[in-house]
C-alpha cells in the first residue's frame, strides 16, 4: 500500500507548509534524475534558500529505482497535471538536464515541456557533466589532481579550437533529431567521431589537426547523403546561434558523457602523468637523504585525487553564461513565490483535504 508522501504534488506541499508555523521556511521539492544530480541541484538550489525558503532535492520515487528526465516527466502532461490533480507547482519542481530538447525548440513534446512549463528547470548545457568540464576550471582540475601550477597546456585555448572544429558536425547531428533521420547519425557515432586519444602534451595541436581531417570528412559525408540539408541546415545553424551555441562553446552541448570520457579525461590524464612526474622528481632531486625522500614521496601521493574526482569538485562553470541563464529562471522563480505570511494566512481543514 502506497503512502500519501509517495504521490506528492504541488498542492499537498503547498497544504503542508500552511500548517507550519509563520515562523517556519516553506519547503521546496525539487525532483532530479538520478543520484549523481542531487548533489549538483543541492549546490544550486543553495544560492536561493533564506530564513523563509528551503528545497529538498529529491529523486520522483521512493518506491522504485527508475531514472532519467523521462521518469521524472513521465506522468506531467501540458497543463501540469498528474493523474486530473495538479502536479508540478509553486512548491514542487523538477530539474533535469537539457539534453537536445532544449535545442529542439518545441518540435518533441518533452522539449516543450522542458521550455514551456515555468516549473520545470533545466541546465540549458547538454548536462552536468557539460558544467564540470567547462573550459576555465580544466587548469584547477590538473592542480587538484597534482599539486602542480605549472600551466603545460592552454586548455581554455584547446577546448575553443576543439569546439570550433566539431561546430559543424553537431549542428549536423542536432540537425538529424530535428528531422527525423538521427538512425543514420546517433549521438553514439557523433561521440565516436569526435572523441579523442594518444593527445602528446607536449605537440596538443596534433590531436586537434587529426580530429579536423575526421570531422570534415563526416561533413562531406552527410553533406552528400542529405542534399536536403541545403536549404534546412543555415536556418538551424543561426537558430542555435541564437540560443548560445557557438563554434567557441559548441563541447558545451554534446553529450556530457561522451565530452568527460571521451575529451577530457584523455585530455587531461598525460598532463596530469607528467605534472606527477615533474613534481615526484622535484621531491628526489631536493630530499637530504633516502628517508626524506621516501617520507615526502609517500606523503605527496596520499594527497592526490584521480582526474574524475576533481572534475566533479569544480565550479568554475559558475561563471559561464549558460548557467547565468539557469540562475536567472530560479531567481525569477523565487521571486514569485508567495511570501511566508501570505503562505500561512489561511489554515483551514480544507487545505489539506
Amino acid at each position: 500500500m502506497s503512502r500519501l508522501t509517495d504521490n506528492l504534488n504541488s498542492r499537498y506541499i503547498e497544504a503542508a507548509n500552511r500548517l507550519r508555523p509563520n515562523r517556519a521556511r516553506r519547503r521546496v521539492v525539487a525532483y532530479v534524475e538520478s543520484y549523481d544530480d542531487v548533489q549538483f541541484w543541492r549546490s544550486v538550489l543553495d544560492e536561493f534558500e533564506s530564513d523563509t525558503l528551503t528545497f529538498e532535492v529529491m529523486l520522483p520515487s521512493r518506491t522504485n529505482l527508475g531514472k532519467g528526465k523521462k521518469n521524472v516527466l513521465k506522468n506531467i502532461s501540458g497543463e501540469g497535471k498528474v493523474n486530473g490533480r495538479d502536479s508540478l507547482g509553486k512548491y514542487l519542481i523538477a530539474c533535469v538536464d537539457a539534453d537536445y530538447d532544449y535545442l529542439m525548440q518545441g518540435t518533441t513534446s518533452i522539449s516543450r515541456e522542458i521550455i514551456e512549463n515555468p516549473y520545470v528547470f533545466h541546465t540549458y548545457v547538454y548536462a552536468i557533466e557539460n558544467y564540470q568540464c567547462y573550459a576555465r576550471g580544466l587548469h584547477e582540475v590538473c592542480v587538484m589532481s597534482t599539486l602542480n601550477d605549472r600551466e603545460l597546456v592552454d586548455l581554455e585555448a584547446f577546448m575553443q579550437e576543439y569546439s570550433r572544429i566539431i561546430w559543424p558536425l553537431l549542428v549536423w547531428n542536432i540537425w538529424v533529431y530535428r528531422y527525423g533521420c538521427y538512425s543514420r547519425f546517433t549521438l553514439l557515432d557523433f561521440g565516436g567521431l569526435v572523441s579523442i586519444r594518444d593527445v602528446n602534451p607536449f605537440h596538443p595541436e596534433r590531436t586537434l589537426e587529426q580530429l579536423r581531417h575526421t570531422v570534415n570528412r563526416k561533413i562531406n559525408w552527410m553533406q552528400q547523403h542529405y542534399p536536403e540539408g541545403r536549404k534546412t541546415y543555415k536556418p538551424l545553424r543561426d537558430q542555435l546561434l541564437a540560443l548560445g551555441l557557438t563554434p567557441e562553446t559548441a563541447y558545451l552541448y554534446m553529450q556530457g558523457h561522451t565530452l568527460m570520457d571521451g575529451v577530457i579525461i584523455p585530455l587531461l590524464t598525460p598532463i596530469c602523468v607528467q605534472l606527477r612526474k615533474e613534481r615526484e622528481a622535484e621531491i628526489r632531486r631536493n630530499a637530504v637523504h633516502a628517508q626524506q625522500r621516501q617520507n615526502e614521496l609517500s606523503c605527496y601521493q596520499r594527497r592526490l585525487g584521480t582526474i574524475d574526482q576533481m572534475i566533479r569538485k569544480s565550479v568554475k562553470f559558475l561563471y559561464s553564461e549558460p548557467y547565468q541563464h539557469l540562475r536567472q529562471d530560479l531567481r525569477t522563480f523565487v521571486d514569485s513565490l508567495p511570501s511566508a505570511k501570505e503562505g500561512n494566512a489561511e489554515k483551514t481543514p480544507s487545505d489539506v483535504s
